[in-house]
């Protein structure tokens, strides 16, 4: 296990009921959080399920304003058959927040993050699953364009993978060039406590509304502004850079030779279907559009999540 740097060391000195907050105490034996350096300037907070003698490995990347957290009880489901993996993108949770000077918060910037967390936890690349949605989809999609092999299979959904900002909400659309997107930066930032209460929520029917447990709640609250930046910073900066990542994925998805499959909810608000179908025709991945959920499938649609995760390993 690589040891934490000094400042995750503080991080877990002083926050532990942060970074432990979803760890289940009957689950112990099988759940592990910790700390791993990827990268001088870069320290992960990750999630570990542990099996010894997994049929593959998965990793989850989570979202925005998400944290490891809402992967723990997939992660759990999985455990009699998979190694599972999930780590905090630097800007979240407890994850290594530098400044943007130093570090850009870029897809593409993520995409190596991506890598390097593969190196160093020693994943076996050729029995991997990557699951990943919102902001962790694209880093992945570009992570594959350079290495074709970084996993067996890639599922994404529910994310913006080209510039078509007519398929996005319109604080996104905002999110996207200045002056607009300083201004949306400030009310996020304003009105964190609304955003981390009903962001999974918005656009659903009464019927499916749904609620997120507990710990998970609290974590996303206590990791938003842990440190000198906050998620909605991080998710600033993010953008500041996606039109540009974005415009070159899409003029090199016929590199694209990594196994895609798209997942996208039939009801997300954020970022619309119609997205989700314009990438699976462009590079020819299977799509399952799902009725009646949103933008956070696996939040919604746990057991959905699930069965996704074995079909690929099948």
């Amino acid at each position: 296990m690589i040891r934490p740097s000094l400042s995750a060391f503080v991080a877990l000195l002083f926050s532990s009921s942060i970074a432990w907050a979803c760890d289940d105490p009957a689950q112990t034996e099988k759940l592990d959080i910790d700390y791993i350096e990827t990268s001088p300037d870069i320290t992960l907070r990750r999630m570990v399920v542990q099996n010894s003698s997994p049929k593959g490995t998965v990793l989850f990347l989570h979202g925005f304003p998400e944290t490891l957290c809402v992967w723990k009880d997939i992660s759990l489901a999985l455990a009699d058959d998979y190694e599972v993996h999930a780590f905090d993108w630097p800007g979240y949770g407890l994850s290594s927040r530098p400044p943007a000077d130093k570090f850009s918060y870029a897809p593409n910037e993520y995409a190596r993050v991506l890598h390097d967390y593969i190196e160093k936890a020693n994943i076996d690349d050729s029995k991997l699953t990557i699951y990943a949605t919102d902001i962790g989809a694209l880093p992945a999609l570009l992570l594959a364009l350079e290495k074709p092999d970084i996993a067996k299979m890639i599922i994404v959904g529910d994310f913006a993978p080209f510039d078509r900002p007519q398929y996005m909400y319109e604080s996104l659309q905002n999110l996207k060039s200045e002056p607009s997107a300083g201004k949306t930066r400030a009310y996020m930032n304003q009105t964190r406590a609304e955003i981390l209460e009903n962001a999974y929520r918005r656009g659903l029917p009464e019927e499916a509304q749904f609620d997120l447990s507990p710990d998970v709640k609290e974590d996303m609250s206590r990791g938003w502004d842990h440190g000198a930046l906050t998620s909605a910073d991080a998710f600033y900066y993010y953008y500041s850079n996606f039109t540009r990542d974005e415009n070159y994925f899409e003029a090199n998805t016929d590199k694209l030779t990594t196994p895609v499959k798209v997942i996208w909810g039939e009801k997300d608000i954020y970022i619309k279907k119609e997205m989700g179908i314009e990438l699976a025709e462009k590079i020819k991945a299977q799509l399952r559009l799902l009725p009646n959920v949103g933008h956070y499938p696996h939040l919604q649609s746990p057991n959905q999540t699930i069965e996704e995760i074995r079909e690929s390993f099948q």
